[in-house]
């Protein structure tokens, strides 16, 4: 039987979603919990792998267990035993076949901003206090990700993929309270996409790429020519869409 386990974490402590040889990782966590609650080795796949320090306010994975189970339990078990840094919100019985990462329709998330020295958003936001930046190039910019399909130059180098096409159905700067927060949403990411694309387009809003060049950047295919990755502890996974077919299990 096979189940969806919805789940938000602060990724401040991991090494990533995916296991690591000598690093921890949400993954281990999760897993480590499952077997010991379950009493026996439970393995989950995720619907995307985050980098280190990066967050998720929503991620799902999936899990085969042997028989039924009474998932508003084991949500209050599994909450019980999780450190305090990981949450279960669901778990729900889906179709034998149905993939976390394989079915999903659309991945969103934020990157956030923050203008002014907070120690509230400490952890969650990229502090910039002595830049100013010009939001309607920024969204003039971001525009242009909507026309295209490979962003191999937002991609880490060493990577190991088919295609570096993605299809980008938002991408958008908004203005919230002292903060800026840029909202991406696309069927798939590349590793270290998302952060990238932030560190490039915020050289458009200090002046320092025009937009012209920014589109040349994606035409070149070459990470070379894109900005630098911005801080992880700005960015959250906050949406992952699913068919609801794959819940029609009987």
């Amino acid at each position: 039987m096979r189940y969806f386990l919805e789940l938000s974490y602060n990724g401040k402590n991991y090494h990533g979603w995916q296991i690591q040889p000598s690093d921890i990782s949400v993954q281990q966590v999760v897993q480590q919990s499952l077997s010991t609650i379950l009493r026996t080795p439970i393995e989950v796949l995720a619907a995307g792998r985050t980098d280190a320090g990066v967050h998720a306010s929503q991620i799902f994975v999936h899990m085969d267990v042997a028989q039924e189970l009474n998932e508003v339990d084991l949500v209050y078990k599994l909450n019980s035993l999780l450190p305090s840094d990981i949450a279960v919100r669901e778990i729900k019985r889906v179709k034998d076949d149905a993939h976390a990462r394989f079915n999903a329709t659309f991945r969103s998330y934020e990157y956030k901003i923050s203008l002014e020295k907070n120690p509230f958003s400490m952890g969650f936001s990229w502090q910039v206090t002595n830049q100013i930046f010009d939001i309607d190039k920024m969204n003039e910019a971001a525009a242009l990700l909507l026309e295209y399909e490979n962003f191999k130059c937002f991609s880490r180098s060493k990577t190991d993929v088919k295609t570096y096409n993605c299809t980008i159905t938002e991408a958008v700067w908004k203005k919230e309270g002292n903060g800026l927060v840029f909202y991406i949403s696309a069927d798939r990411f590349l590793r270290n996409m998302v952060r990238a694309i932030v560190g490039t387009l915020v050289q458009i809003g200090n002046g320092r790429m025009t937009i012209p060049q920014f589109r040349n950047v994606i035409q070149s295919m070459d990470r070379r020519n894109a900005g630098a990755s911005v801080p992880a502890c700005g960015l959250s996974l906050t949406q992952v869409g699913y068919p609801l077919s794959i819940y029609d299990y009987e």
